[in-house]
């Protein structure tokens, strides 16, 4: 059993082995000079706090250590404790228990986030650079659970093995049950099969999107792209083509130098037009700031890098002209239909990231002047975006199909003359 206990001057952790009591501990910080609990604080024989227990309910097997000392509005804790880059501030006034540290299967979150920064942790307080307590709580909650990562591991199995034992998703059997329906329909009305597939397909591509959003952690960046890809073409019936991987020419990042750079997804349309699409994993927390900036929310660094990304690739592509057209067309010509000539002509580009489900009034309001600001050139959608486009094709298929089943029929051209 592990416990936080604070003090006005330090931060204590408490610890209690569930079995073979606590000489192992002892015997560590005699033969070792220090010892490591549930393989996240690593303590020396300095840091033990020898006290009277007589009266401690945990009676002798308990250790007392010092995890952090006081310092002004915050507890400091050294780095080697948790084997930080730096020492770690907690705010005095957050809530600090044996979860602030341990994540499930004894996972230390503060060595992953450590991991992925270069600079102190400060959880708490309003100084710049810090993570509000309300967020790390947030990210506390979001840590994947024992039964997640089980699921996350199987999710990663299937899609490995799908291909060999027919794996399918519930989505997809909806489909192919319903594709073999309309194949024993002996005489089917071509109009008729149109007006019952289309729906039917967008149907689809929401109940596939539905299923992969509750499974995206079990993707890394690559896999999510590609699963992605194969609904563009069906979203948005304007391009016929996605060239993966385009290589393009930077002649500004070095003087004198051409420098290679590549765009992950390009979109071509039918007259050949290209333009750029950025496809991001739907990370729930990646748009906008959770405190107001002067009584707004400001665009995080995921929306504003993104952003910044394909604005460059555009700048990049433009300037690269008529060269780069038929430097595009000769390298990918297999991809694309015979006698298709590639344009650049003012491309666009679109962004897909994040969640938006979550969003108060205010923070809609602020997302939506971010997004007009850059729409004459850049569409940034989230995936609840792409969710409610497609309930909304959805839901005017069916209207248009009821409409023209009422329009009058037109009358054949032969007339029957009536007896006299």
């Amino acid at each position: 059993m592990l416990k936080i206990i604070k003090q006005e001057n330090r931060l204590l952790l408490e610890y209690r082995p569930d079995r073979d009591g606590a000489d192992w501990i002892d015997n560590d910080l005699q033969a070792k000079g220090y010892v490591t609990i549930r393989r996240v604080f690593t303590f020396g024989a300095h840091h033990l706090v020898q006290e009277d227990n007589e009266d401690h309910p945990w009676e002798g097997d308990v250790r007392t250590f010092v995890l952090g000392h006081a310092d002004g509005e915050f507890y400091q804790i050294e780095r080697d404790i948790l084997g930080l880059k730096h020492d770690l501030l907690l705010h005095k006034e957050m809530t600090i228990t044996s979860k602030t540290f341990i994540a499930t299967r004894d996972i230390s979150i503060f060595r992953k986030i450590d991991r992925l920064i270069d600079e102190e942790i400060v959880i708490g307080g309003d100084a710049e650079g810090s993570v509000p307590i309300d967020e790390f709580v947030s990210l506390l909650n979001n840590f994947p659970t024992t039964t997640e990562l089980t699921h996350y591991a199987n999710a990663r199995i299937s899609r490995s093995l799908q291909d060999y034992f027919g794996t399918m998703s519930d989505a997809q059997k909806k489909l192919d049950s319903f594709l073999n329906r309309k194949r024993t329909i002996k005489t089917p009305s071509r109009v008729g099969f149109l007006k019952e597939y289309e729906p039917r397909k967008f149907e689809y591509i929401r109940d596939e999107l539905n299923n992969l959003l509750k499974e995206s952690e079990g993707y890394d960046e690559k896999d999510w792209q590609k699963l992605i890809v194969n609904f563009l073409l069906l979203i948005f019936p304007k391009y016929i083509a996605v060239l993966e991987n385009l290589h393009i020419k930077d002649f500004y990042a070095k003087p004198g130098k051409v420098t290679p750079r590549y765009i992950d997804f390009t979109l071509v349309d039918a007259d050949g037009t290209v333009d750029i699409i950025e496809i991001k994993k739907p990370f729930s927390n990646c748009l906008l700031s959770k405190r107001k900036y002067r009584d707004s929310y400001t665009p995080k660094m995921e929306l504003s890098g993104s952003v910044m990304q394909v604005e460059k690739y555009i700048f990049h592509l433009q300037k690269w002209g008529r060269d780069g057209e038929r430097a595009i067309l000769e390298k990918r010509k297999d991809e694309l239909p015979s006698g298709l000539e590639i344009k650049v002509t003012n491309p666009k580009a679109m962004i897909i990231l994040g969640r938006d489900s979550d969003f108060v009034d205010d923070q809609k309001f602020d997302f939506e002047i971010i997004r007009r600001k850059y729409a004459n050139v850049i569409d940034i959608m989230t995936y609840d975006d792409l969710l409610r486009r497609l309930d909304n094709i959805i839901s005017m298929l069916v209207i248009n199909h009821a409409r023209l089943d009422t329009l009058p029929k037109k009358k054949s051209g032969l007339a029957v003359k009536e007896d006299d």
